[in-house]
């Protein structure tokens, strides 16, 4: 099948390659070709049995000649467009590439920067051994202190992953399956609290909690209790509650999304079988949402184990979280190489544990499958 190019004087020029049946997308190759003149034209025809022939027209004579090329370069176009061909995704992610290049760029500089950080050692204030040890990550493995912090971090966020996902499919289940009507409007007012403030979200508990806020005076005006509640404040519990309600809107996306991809006539046929509605949903609906559970569940683990500003204002000396300590080490500690291997070793381990937990729940989702 013909396919056409076009050059300027000197450069390098882009062609399509059109294949097959009209309603095949074209693959899009690149070659060199150096044009002496602005008096001829370039055609390059690629024929799936004869191969590759470049094509030059004259504008002055009109005469055409056609010249095969040789089979190394016939070798390598086929190989490049069977290879493009093969791998429909290629494409898009070679469009990708200049963003994922920057952002990965941004985001591995300071990875690298506390990487080689770790290693020095705090010899006074902003004074640093660059001589290279392995102290930090000694201290961040063995420090009872840093053990029980990380341990409880990763209790929090387990909790608040949880909660935030048995509150959120309900309301993603209703916009998905009841909401006929106007659901755009539905899904606005879900992200609404997203568009404020996370410390005014923060704040706005520590008020509703507090020792003289909203559920203590409540409470003591209809007699229910005598004295104010202690327990409701500075605490784990009260870092879960915040961080739920925080972080409930990322968790009601995904979720709603993979519940309105669901093709409703397979719940139609399970009907028309006799399942009941406890059975569809089970059988059905919860495996084919489970892409957007995991979603959510990744996309709330993750952040909420280097939460500092909510434990700081809601949790108090019981419901500090490692990542309190990493801001303390960078900030009036003035040892970062601690926290810098605190940090390296924190994102390890949960990247170890969200890796795990992704592969168990995908396994155990193709076994039922």
């Amino acid at each position: 099948m013909p396919c056409l190019a076009s050059a300027r004087q000197g450069t390098a020029f882009h062609f399509a390659s059109s294949c097959g049946k009209k309603s095949r997308k074209s693959d899009l190759l690149s070659v060199n070709c150096w044009i002496p003149n602005r008096t001829s034209a370039v055609q390059i025809n690629f024929l799936e049995d004869n191969g590759v022939f470049l094509e030059r027209h004259s504008r002055l004579t009109g005469h055409t000649l056609t010249m095969p090329l040789d089979s190394a370069q016939t070798r390598t176009l086929s190989q490049a467009r069977g290879f493009i061909g093969r791998r429909p995704g290629l494409r898009g992610y070679l469009l990708l590439s200049p963003t994922l290049m920057i952002v990965g760029t941004l985001m591995l500089i300071p990875v690298l920067g506390m990487a080689v950080m770790s290693f020095w050692q705090q010899t006074g204030h902003m004074a640093f051994d660059m001589s290279g040890t392995l102290n930090n990550y000694a201290e961040a493995f063995t420090r009872d202190m840093y053990r029980v912090l990380f341990l409880r971090s990763l209790s929090i966020s387990g909790l608040t992953t949880l909660a935030t996902v048995v509150m959120a499919f309900p309301l993603a289940f209703f916009i998905a399956f009841y909401v006929k009507r106007h659901k755009m409007v539905w899904i606005i007012l879900v992200t609404l609290p997203f568009w404020t403030s996370y410390l005014l979200r923060v704040f706005s508990w520590k008020v509703i909690l507090g020792y003289n806020g909203a559920v203590n005076s409540g409470l003591m005006s209809l007699g229910m209790i005598s004295e104010p509640l202690d327990f409701l404040m500075y605490n784990p519990t009260a870092v879960v509650i915040t961080l739920t309600h925080a972080w409930a809107t990322v968790a009601i996306l995904p979720i709603y999304v993979s519940l309105e991809k669901i093709d409703r006539s397979l719940l139609e046929a399970a009907t028309d079988l006799g399942d009941s509605p406890f059975v569809r949903f089970f059988r059905i609906i919860l495996p084919l949402a489970l892409p957007g559970i995991l979603a959510a569940c990744v996309l709330i683990f993750i952040p909420t184990v280097g939460d500092y500003v909510t434990p700081s204002l809601v949790g108090g000396s019981d419901g500090y979280m490692i990542a309190n300590v990493i801001q303390f080490q960078f900030g009036r500690g003035s040892n970062w190489p601690s926290g810098a291997a605190i940090s390296l070793t924190s994102m390890t381990i949960v990247a170890i544990l969200v890796g795990a937990f992704v592969w168990s729940a995908r396994r155990l989702s193709g076994r039922r499958g």
